[in-house]
């Protein structure tokens, strides 16, 4: 499980998280909503370590991540990052570079031949099989971000956090990505992922959390229980008001 506990923030003395607690168990996704500025991202890089915070603490598994004696490279390994834009995250040109570039450069040396079968089971995974020798610039936004995430499936993870994962994308885009999500969790990954789109949550989630202010205000499993137009947060319009994705 990702805790954060009691987790404050602040950029340059301005304030972003205040006494966050949030939990993220495996084989389930839980879901950030906020409107932009809310602090949503800045609270998803805590999950992994990209900041540290202020006062609080954040435990993978455990661990504790403002320890000295813990591995930030093992973390990110554990805890895997999609960023809402692909550009921030693609590293190589062609798909086979990019899904290969972490496990090519994980401390554990791993044997070509196994990169080669761990890239064609990350591709097929995101539904992006064949898809090995296309140059990454060439492709949608929709395929370039399953790319980013099966970058990160490589690494074989045991969370993923996702930054506005349905962004960039149209109806038919999101409801595959939720799918893929949902996919994921079912096969006993903990997912959490930010969105300010109401119709996008209630796709994909399983626990719903509001971030305003740098506060969570709302938690609940049911998201129909939370009054989310009073917090600014708006209907995408693009997917089934259905919990669960399209088959």
């Amino acid at each position: 499980m990702i805790e954060l506990t009691e987790v404050q923030f602040a950029y340059d003395d301005e304030p972003v998280l205040s006494e966050v607690t949030l939990r993220v168990p495996k084989e389930s996704i839980t879901v950030l909503l906020g409107r932009n500025g809310a602090g949503k991202s800045t609270l998803l890089r805590h999950c992994n370590g990209l900041l540290k915070p202020d006062s609080g603490d954040v435990l993978i598994d455990g661990n504790s991540l403002t320890s000295k004696t813990t591995s930030m490279r093992a973390v990110r390994q554990r805890v895997g990052f999609v960023f809402q834009r692909p550009a921030d995250q693609l590293v190589a040109p062609t798909v086979k570079q990019d899904v290969a570039f972490g496990p090519a450069n994980w401390e554990r040396q791993i044997p070509p031949d196994d990169i080669e079968t761990i890239v064609t089971q990350a591709l097929d995974r995101v539904g992006l099989a064949g898809f090995e020798d296309r140059l990454c610039s060439q492709l949608s936004g929709g395929e370039r971000k399953r790319v980013a995430l099966a970058g990160v499936l490589a690494m074989e993870p045991a969370y993923i956090v996702a930054d506005e994962p349905s962004a960039g994308l149209d109806g038919d885009g999101v409801r595959e990505f939720a799918k893929l999500l949902r996919t994921l969790a079912t096969d006993g990954i903990g997912v959490i992922v930010s969105t300010h789109y109401p119709d996008f949550a209630a796709a994909v989630g399983d626990r719903f959390r509001v971030l305003e202010d740098g506060h969570i205000i709302h938690s609940s499993d049911q998201l129909e229980s939370i009054p989310l137009r009073e917090h600014g947060i708006r209907t995408l319009g693009t997917i089934s008001e259905t919990s669960a994705p399209s088959e």
